[in-house]
């Protein structure tokens, strides 16, 4: 690790983040698999559609509790726009689509991840409770049956789909990203770059923590 990387968040939240992830990614190839027949063959992986999913069926029970742990982690600082600046952000595509001279500054999570965050949050919901009741489906009438198929299938394609733009941005589209959810720690002119009034509010209320130096005094700077 080198001296002066900034923390950007705890084992716990990395623990959390990876379990909605790996749980959302096997949910959505074992879904493909038992929906598109050209691609059945993943369930012959497993031994069999009926296995197919049985896996879907309990990853989806794994998803549903990382779900629970993400909303609770998150949602205040991630699950609430801040105006003016967020809708400037927008305004502006957040650097991302066009270049921009001086980007409004924002914290911890920029809009793109808040709208990402809660469109998770909110079709992940959307799927867990379609799930359940397709699991279960002559507990319930018939149309209400049908119906969960319909959303079941439209959360698949809103959290699919953000889920390669997620992957782009913390890759290609904002280099740097990506260590903050592997070690915890990234560079300090990243966060200078990329979330830059978080960067002041930690130096301002003391909560900064810089690899290698002790930790900042509440209105101190590191």
């Amino acid at each position: 690790m080198k001296k002066g990387m900034i923390k950007a968040t705890g084992p716990f939240e990395r623990v959390v983040h990876w379990c909605v992830a790996l749980s959302c990614l096997l949910l959505c190839l074992t879904g493909m698999g038992m929906m598109f027949h050209s691609l059945n063959g993943i369930g012959t992986m497993v031994g069999g559609m009926a296995n197919l999913k049985t896996i879907h069926n309990f990853g989806g029970i794994f998803f549903a509790i990382s779900l629970v742990f993400t909303i609770g982690m998150w949602w205040k600082e991630a699950g609430l726009f801040s105006f003016p600046e967020d809708w400037q952000w927008i305004m502006a595509g957040g650097g991302y689509l066009w270049h921009v001279e001086n980007m409004p500054e924002v914290g911890k999570y920029n809009p793109g991840q808040k709208m990402f965050f809660l469109a998770v949050a909110l079709f992940g919901a959307v799927m867990v409770v379609s799930g359940l009741i397709i699991w279960f489906p002559f507990s319930f009438a018939v149309s209400l049956v049908r119906m969960m198929y319909v959303l079941h299938a439209l959360g698949f394609v809103i959290i699919f789909a953000f889920f390669f733009i997620h992957l782009y941005l913390v890759t290609v589209g904002a280099p740097g990203s990506a260590p903050a959810m592997f070690t915890g720690w990234v560079t300090k002119a990243w966060v200078k770059k990329q979330h830059p009034k978080w960067l002041k509010e930690m130096e301002e209320d003391g909560t900064l923590v810089v690899y290698g130096e002790e930790k900042c005094s509440k209105k101190g700077r590191c």
